[in-house]
């Protein structure tokens, strides 16, 4: 059985290695800090800076003037006075 020069393996407290040439080929310094998460089955690894990028051009649509917050607090305290209706409306109230 050959072994992938990429091929990683889970060790003592579920530390892994990243081989040399992924490292050399991210230029991943010794101390940089990576984030991970799941996507489906899979595990990724990505610099904060790469994740702060994305955001960034997903929501670059969004006018400056625009607060996402303002707007979603908005939207719950709607929701909260249909709620309050509809829940006085079943009471009789």
């Amino acid at each position: 059985m050959s072994v992938n020069p990429n091929e990683v393996q889970v060790g003592a407290q579920g530390r892994v290695v990243i081989p040399a040439a992924l490292r050399k080929a991210m230029n991943l310094k010794p101390g940089e800090r990576l984030v991970a998460r799941i996507e489906g089955n899979r595990l990724v690894l990505e610099r904060r800076e790469a994740i702060a990028r994305r955001l960034q051009n997903r929501f670059s649509h969004i006018p400056g003037d625009v607060r996402l917050a303002d707007e979603l607090i908005e939207e719950r305290r709607e929701e909260a006075r249909r709620e309050k209706a509809r829940m006085e409306k079943m009471s009789g109230g």
